[in-house]
């Protein structure tokens, strides 16, 4: 499929709270570095970072994702985005997510209830912005079975006190979705999700759907590849539908995540400008009812 002249908008619209996004957005992950993730690939051009972002606000996406802890040595995505579109068009969405830091040297910490508020504040100041549209509690596997509440809390308190605007959920499980809705309003969860991904015990699209919250699939074009990105080996019947639409495996595995359902957001992230364009362009891919029983039939195989 060629990718001139299409926009975020032929993917449809979403509400985040009363922030509405086109379903194809862009995540910021990938602008740091080539290859790898968080700091192991080697360092990005920074101009080609600013000109991707502007790129992908010129074609419609008004929905980016990122975090104050994705950054290399020489890089940090909310200073690239920061750069590359302040003052930001009043339709722009921007999410980032707290509970994970990193220090300077890249290390891993996990912040306390009370040190979210730094967090919040630290994507702040560096995105240049008065309040966050929207902040996922990203929970760490060590909390898989148990309470959110004190953290969900902290961050229902930002809320109020008008730092943040709407909350959300990553990496959730049903238990987790439950208990954080108790406290406040949860718009959004952002979990692993794609053709052949499918993390037992998270929370799924249905679920959310059910609720009227977007689902949001981080790897949906990587799948088991994950932070490392694709692997180059799609399944037979990935690379079947997408030659019958002359169009990429990738546009193919976001075609098949935007028609899970209407909740559905999309938000690949790339440094390519190319990549850029096709991704996108996957907003306008419509899969045939037996294209997508025979991507099911990958994704149920772990393809």
């Amino acid at each position: 499929m060629t990718s001139e002249a299409i926009t975020a908008a032929a993917a449809g619209t979403w509400k985040l709270g009363d922030l509405t996004v086109n379903r194809i957005g862009f995540g910021a992950m990938r602008l740091t570095q080539n290859g790898g993730a968080f700091g192991d690939g080697t360092p990005s051009d920074r101009g080609r970072a600013i000109a991707v972002l502007r790129r992908a606000v010129e074609l419609g996406v008004n929905h980016i994702d990122t975090a104050a802890f994705y950054f290399s040595p020489l890089r940090s995505a909310n200073e690239l985005i920061n750069r590359a579109l302040a003052p930001y068009p009043d339709d722009l969405v921007i999410v980032t997510k707290v509970w994970p830091g990193r220090d300077p040297s890249g290390k891993w910490w996990w912040a306390t209830p009370e040190q979210l508020r730094g967090q919040v504040e630290e994507n702040l100041r560096q995105l240049g912005r008065d309040h966050l549209d929207v902040v996922n509690l990203r929970i760490p596997p060590s909390r898989a079975a148990g309470s959110i509440a004190e953290h969900f809390g902290a961050l229902a308190g930002l809320r109020e006190a008008g730092l943040v605007r709407h909350l959300g959920l990553s990496n959730a499980t049903p238990a987790h979705l439950v208990e954080a809705r108790s406290i406040a309003p949860v718009v959004c969860v952002q979990n692993p999700y794609g053709i052949g991904l499918r993390p037992d015990g998270l929370v799924r699209p249905r679920t959310c759907a059910e609720q009227g919250i977007a689902f949001v699939p981080f790897f949906a074009i990587a799948g088991i590849g994950q932070e490392a990105g694709t692997s180059g080996a799609d399944s037979e019947e990935v690379v079947a539908v997408a030659r019958t639409h002359r169009a990429t495996a990738a546009q193919v595995r976001l075609a098949w995540t935007l028609q899970q359902g209407p909740n559905m957001l999309a938000i690949p992230g790339t440094g390519n400008p190319g990549h850029l364009a096709d991704n996108v362009a996957a907003g306008a891919l419509r899969l045939s009812p037996q294209e997508l029983a025979r991507l099911e039939s990958a994704h149920r195989s772990g393809a």
